[in-house]
């Protein structure tokens, strides 16, 4: 089937705002907050939507999407099973980098820093939260593993229905949350003309935030 415009002719000159440097907050985690509201307001499907790129101690790069459950000034979390792909890279190099993209905002968010495993007491909170299927599934899903079919999955949560219908589903020891905590963040506001605006936020050694313009 032909198409009528070439991947090469898709673009779209952005025209919504600006960002200036004496507009945002000194503290990236707020000004981080200030957007994310926003993008609430806006009613965007799913705005806590993140790609996580991870990487294997030599470098082999691999990203997904998750979903941002939680942040504050410690960090950006999301939850996941410990031992799926991207659990695993992250034991083993625990760095990693987030990009949120509000397209009818015309802005992005990236972050970059390292990652440890949030307290007990915090994975359990969020996971007692959790619809109970959603709690079923993630003892049914040996994420990232290889499956015959899909009635697996179904028969095995068929199974767990049963067995857990009349008491609390515990959470699984490789199930929780993991924090992203940024010595970067960076804020982009689309701009017309592929002129960009770029503002990089990068932690000192003295715990405040350097702001910097980046070229686009």
């Amino acid at each position: 089937m032909a198409m009528e415009k070439t991947i090469a002719e898709l673009r779209k000159d952005y025209t919504l705002e600006g960002l200036n440097e004496d507009e945002v907050n000194p503290n990236p985690f707020k000004q981080f907050a200030i957007w994310f509201n926003e993008a609430l307001n806006a009613q965007l499907p799913e705005p806590n939507a993140m790609t996580i790129a991870t990487a294997t101690p030599d470098g082999q790069p691999s990203a997904r999407m998750v979903l941002l459950k939680d942040f504050d000034q410690r960090g950006f979390v999301f939850y996941t099973n410990y031992l799926s792909h991207k659990g695993l890279e992250l034991a083993q190099n625990p760095q990693a980098a987030l990009v949120f993209w509000w397209a009818e905002l015309e802005r992005q968010v990236r972050i970059c820093g390292r990652v440890e495993k949030v307290s007990t007491e915090e994975s359990d909170q969020y996971f007692y939260s959790r619809p109970l299927n959603s709690r079923l599934g993630a003892w049914v899903s040996e994420q990232s593993q290889a499956i015959a079919s899909r009635e697996v999955l179904e028969r095995r949560l068929q199974e767990l229905q049963l067995e857990y219908a009349n008491q609390d589903v515990p959470r699984p020891p490789h199930w929780g949350g993991l924090r992203t905590i940024p010595r970067e963040i960076e804020f982009w506001q689309g701009r017309t003309s592929r002129l960009h605006d770029r503002l990089r936020y990068t932690l000192l050694d003295s715990g405040s935030w350097k702001i910097e313009r980046l070229s686009p």
